[in-house]
């Protein structure tokens, strides 16, 4: 975990120099959330926190969870992580421990708060890893369904082409992180949820 220490600083310190308003909504996961730069101004009027960190795993993301979330004292949070954990040779298995570790970790020191989870993506990159992907989409989409105030959001889905495969125009060049088009993709399924976690409407 030692290789993430130099951001998790910087947002550490974020965390101090400008603490985010209690009880907004909390993005947290890896660099496909960092990278998003138009998030705060994607999903306005509600209040958005970013605090993810480059090349996360969601084993990472429960690692450092006291130090980035505890902090802010987010009302809500919506969590993107586990591609980088398939990406790295994990089993789906040991993603969903991961991401049931996460959550007892929300419920011991926020209180069952809303939760979203956001599917895998199915990026070129790892395309010969969708099986993997798919697997631990299904079985997240189950453990959040059955969670009190809990929500998957499928943004698989919509990033399929006719053809059954990604849509590269959604992708930049690497074949692993989103284009703009494919932030607008994002923002257009999460805007909903985004409310409901914000507490102005119910389940989208």
């Amino acid at each position: 975990m030692e290789w993430y220490e130099p951001e998790v600083q910087e947002l550490e310190q974020l965390n101090k120099s400008a603490p985010p308003p209690a009880g907004a909504v909390l993005f947290y996961g890896s660099s496909s959330l960092r990278l998003w730069t138009t998030l705060g101004e994607d999903m306005a009027p509600w209040t958005v926190v970013n605090r993810a960190f480059g090349g996360s795993t969601l084993a990472a993301c429960v690692h450092f969870f006291d130090r980035l979330v505890i902090p802010c004292a987010p009302g809500s949070i919506v969590l993107y992580a586990g591609d980088n954990d398939l990406g790295d040779g994990r089993a789906p298995d040991d993603v969903v421990r991961s991401l049931r570790a996460m959550l007892a970790r929300i419920d011991a020191a926020l209180g069952a708060i809303p939760v979203a989870y956001m599917s895998i993506k199915p990026s070129p990159a790892r395309w010969s890893l969708r099986d993997r992907i798919q697997r631990v989409n299904e079985a997240a989409r189950a453990l959040m369904e059955h969670r009190p105030s809990g929500y998957y959001i499928d943004v698989y889905t919509s990033m399929l082409g006719p053809d059954g495969r990604p849509r590269a125009e959604l992708f930049d060049a690497d074949g692993l992180h989103l284009s703009a088009r494919g932030y607008q993709v994002w923002t257009h399924i999460l805007r909903p949820y985004v409310a409901v976690l914000s507490g102005v409407q119910r389940e989208p």
